[in-house]
This record gives structure tokens, C-alpha cells and sequence, in this order.
């Protein structure tokens, strides 16, 4: 099959000759007048959390991603879910931190992150798991986990991942090929038994020790206890006088909000939330 090879940012972005993109004109639009914006800002902006906000009011919509088969690379900024957000806002600061300012930069700096090795094939291409989403990034030195120092990070995550593959029903794509189980397992074999340093719950507090380990704008991915799963939830750091608070797309409020609770009152509310990892953007 003939193939697309797009080098950017030090890596191969690759789609499959069918592989295509699915958006609409507000989108484009809306991330072309972001990245020209940014353009002009002083180098020294918080550009995780300005650009974050830019999506603040925007409608909670899950499974927006869900939407193609097969796979496009799907761009959705006008209805968001916490992996969204978080993608769409990491896409448009890596632009901005690597001098990239077209709408083509974007889409190819998101198929690069979104999907396993920066290449679109079919839907198990996607990194559907988190932890296989910072790895993958990690390699591509696009996204860093923070792991350091102890205290704050004095818990440790081993993975047992099994979630999807036990419960295809809950996956369109998964209902409809159901030939792709046994490539989905494979992943979740291979990502389970991996370990993660992380900030528990009880520790999310207004700490010399926290605020020096977790900046404005870094990644919060919060760690679980559910079976078969890594992360609950995703978000955006956001320091206040009182404490470290989520800019999030939330389920709750039905729009992406910078929580007005802070985040370790946000944690002890949910009794599946174990802790915090932590994820920063690399310049």
C-alpha cells in the first residue's frame, strides 16, 4: 500500500493512503487564529494554560473520537472530553515551542501524538491507554513523565491492564471487527506489569514540596484503582492561592472548566482516585 511519510519534529508522521482527516471549518479556523495569536506572544507565556483556556465553555461531548470507521484523524475543538483537551491543547504548544504555525503543522503534530509511532493505520493504531500515550510520547520526545522527587512521589503504580479487550462491547470499533481483540490484548499485555512513580491522593496539598514538583500547565493524570484500568481522568495543572486546582473537560460541569474546588478535595470525593501523575509538554 502506498504511503505518506511527513517528517516533523524529529520523528516520521505516517498515513495510510485511505487515512484522512475529519473536521470542520470552525476547527480549522479556530486553530489557525490560535497559532497566529500565539505567534506574537511573548516566548515566556504559559502556553499549556493559554491555550487551555482558549476552551474553556466549551461542551463536555465523549466519544467524539468515535466517529470514523475506518480510523481518520478525527479534529473536534468545539465538543471536548479530558483526553481531547488535553490532546488538542498539547498540539497546538508543541507547535508554538517547535515554530510551527500552519493548520497542516497541527494536523501533523497530532497524528503524530495520537497514534502508535506517529503512524494512522486502523483504529488499534490509536494509543487508547494513557500510560501507552505518555510512553509512546516519551520516545518521540514530545511529552516527559515527572517521577521525581520523593516526597511528593512516593507511591508506585504497576499496571494490569485489561479493560477494553474484556469489554469490546462498550467499543464501536471493537463491536464491528471484532478481529482487532486480539491486537488491543496484545497492547494491554505488553503495557501491564510497567511502573509508575505518582503523588497519592492524601499528599495533593499546598506543600513547598507540591509546588515545586507540579507546575502551571503540566498534565494531570489521575491514577485508579478500577480494574483494568490506569487513568480515570486527565487534566491541566493550575496553581491558586489556595491550592492546585484541574482545568479540565468535566463530566460534571458538562464543559471544560478550571475546577473552583481544589484538587485534593476534587480527589477525596472520588473514592476510585488513588493519586496523580504527572506529565509536562517538552520545549
Amino acid at each position: 500500500m502506498k504511503r505518506l511519510y511527513i517528517i516533523i519534529i524529529g520523528v516520521i508522521c505516517v498515513l495510510t493512503a485511505t487515512a484522512t482527516e475529519k473536521y470542520t471549518k470552525a476547527d480549522s479556523t479556530f486553530v489557525a487564529e490560535a497559532l497566529a495569536e500565539a505567534r506574537n506572544l511573548p516566548r515566556t507565556t504559559n502556553f499549556p494554560l493559554h491555550f487551555a483556556r482558549k476552551f474553556m465553555g466549551r461542551p463536555y461531548v465523549a466519544h467524539t473520537l468515535e466517529v470514523c470507521d475506518p480510523e481518520q484523524l478525527v479534529i473536534n475543538t468545539r465538543q471536548l472530553d479530558c483526553t481531547t483537551l488535553v490532546e488538542n491543547v498539547t498540539a497546538l504548544t508543541l507547535c508554538v515551542y517547535r515554530n510551527l504555525y500552519t493548520w497542516r503543522d497541527y494536523l501533523n503534530v497530532l497524528c503524530q501524538m495520537r497514534y502508535r509511532n506517529g503512524r494512522l493505520s486502523d483504529y488499534t493504531s490509536r494509543l487508547h491507554y494513557f500510560s501507552d500515550w505518555i510512553d509512546d510520547n516519551t520516545v518521540k520526545e514530545l511529552v516527559k513523565e515527572v517521577q521525581q522527587p520523593n516526597p511528593p512521589f512516593t507511591a508506585l503504580q504497576t499496571l494490569n491492564i485489561h479493560f477494553m479487550s474484556r469489554h469490546p462491547q462498550a467499543y464501536n470499533a471493537l463491536k464491528a471487527h471484532p478481529e482487532m481483540i486480539t491486537v488491543i490484548a496484545a497492547q494491554e499485555d505488553s503495557l501491564t506489569g510497567r511502573q509508575y512513580r505518582y503523588i497519592p491522593k492524601a499528599d495533593v496539598t499546598d506543600s513547598k514540596a507540591m509546588r515545586s514538583a507540579v507546575r502551571d500547565g503540566d498534565i494531570i493524570a489521575i491514577t485508579c484503582n478500577k480494574d483494568g484500568l490506569d487513568i480515570a481522568h486527565l487534566g491541566f495543572a493550575v496553581w491558586r492561592a489556595d491550592g492546585l486546582h484541574l482545568l479540565n473537560a468535566s463530566q460534571l460541569h458538562k464543559k471544560v472548566v478550571e475546577e473552583p474546588m481544589t484538587l485534593g478535595l476534587y480527589l477525596s470525593k472520588h473514592p476510585s482516585h488513588t493519586g496523580i501523575r504527572i506529565v509536562r509538554i517538552q520545549k
